[in-house]
């Protein structure tokens, strides 16, 4: 475990490489699922030696894909990575085990794995093999595996809230279809976000207004597109929504427990229903994320309509929000941001602290995060 007898340099060095490593496996997010994103960076007498990070499905895992970048390089180097090692036996062998066989020394863990088949036992496997394990930028680390984090501990994926917002506080109009309300720099932040995420969430309202794909369009990440999710608790939706367009994204329906389904609606095979109970005349939104965090999804972003968002404040769902603030005006027809409750509800600081401000052109992206 950490040696409190390291120079502040050693101390430096680790954090920087510990850093390094984070980054790495941020490049994999909304790829991995369900496993976590990891980052490893090897590193031999100071110098980088081999980097990797979880391969797109899960596996090979980021140590693995170090060792084998490193070859014989492994022996007697130090290996800074993101999460605890995993110990148990899976679809792979365990990472602790790869990691003793190929002679490393020192092993730098950003946070440990709350996995219960690992929590601790990947380092305890580790010093037993005489390798001296040492935990550095936990805070970073724990941030960056929210979604894992989330996933194993409350049961339910990380959830981000996306919303653009008018200058006069709506999120669309009532009729006409979809509006731009930020412009084209925000635009292509958001699909950029979304290349990031397992998944998007939306109401069944906002595919029966704006009719969505919920793709990612930026060039070289159309690959990236995340599932597609819809709230649809009494099965209104038909099979000819954009959202359901076979195009290799799958889509999940979230569907009320007791709901019959449509014999006229034929879902094509890309499309999963998946049922979860109702609660106020409504899909009992606890217990639907919990569903989808069975299905594997550990990070989903949250884009409409009001009513969800609304809905998912309320029971205090939202882990982290991004909030784009336009100075276009909507005017008489708009849909207000979360059906009657108050924007100001973010900066509530009993509930949320706000973390960042970045500007895209005439719009504002403000990020809160949900206080602990």
């Amino acid at each position: 475990m950490p040696d409190k007898g390291r120079s502040s340099d050693a101390g430096a060095i680790d954090q920087r490489m510990m850093n390094a490593a984070i980054r790495i496996g941020a490049g994999a997010l909304g790829t991995t699922w369900p496993n976590p994103a990891v980052g490893a960076v090897l590193v031999k007498h100071g110098q980088v030696r081999a980097v990797g990070r979880t391969a797109p499905g899960g596996r090979p895992h980021a140590e693995q894909q170090a060792l084998a970048a490193a070859g014989t390089d492994a022996v007697g180097a130090t290996l800074y990575v993101s999460l605890e090692p995993c110990v148990h036996h899976g679809k792979t062998p365990p990472c602790a085990d790869a990691l003793i066989a190929a002679g490393i020394s020192r092993v730098v863990i950003g946070t440990i794995d709350p996995d219960d088949r690992v929590s601790g036992q990947g380092i305890a496997a580790l010093e037993a093999a005489g390798i001296t394990c040492e935990l550095v930028g936990q805070a970073c680390a724990r941030k960056a595996h929210a979604g894992h984090i989330s996933r194993a501990q409350a049961g339910r994926p990380w959830i981000t809230l996306k919303m653009a917002v008018s200058g006069d506080g709506m999120i669309g109009r009532e009729t006409g279809g979809q509006v731009a309300i930020t412009g084209k720099r925000a635009s292509r932040h958001v699909h950029a976000l979304r290349s990031r995420y397992d998944a998007i969430l939306v109401g069944r309202r906002t595919v029966q207004s704006d009719n969505p794909k919920l793709t990612c369009r930026l060039p070289g990440l159309e690959k990236r597109s995340p599932v597609r999710i819809v709230l649809d608790t009494k099965g209104q939706l038909k099979p000819d929504a954009a959202i359901f367009a076979a195009d290799n994204v799958p889509v999940i329906r979230l569907v009320g427990k007791d709901t019959e389904p449509d014999p006229a609606a034929a879902f094509a095979d890309h499309v999963e229903t998946i049922a979860a109970p109702v609660a106020g005349g409504g899909l009992d939104l606890a217990a639907a994320m919990n569903r989808l965090a069975e299905y594997g999804l550990t990070r989903v972003l949250v884009e409409g309509g009001a009513h969800v968002a609304a809905s998912l404040v309320t029971e205090r769902l939202i882990d982290d929000v991004i909030l784009f603030r336009s100075p276009a005006v909507i005017g008489a027809g708009g849909i207000p941001a979360l059906a009657g409750l108050p924007l100001s509800v973010f900066d509530d600081e009993a509930q949320f602290r706000m973390t960042g401000r970045r500007r895209f052109g005439d719009d504002l992206m403000v990020r809160y995060r949900k206080v602990e």
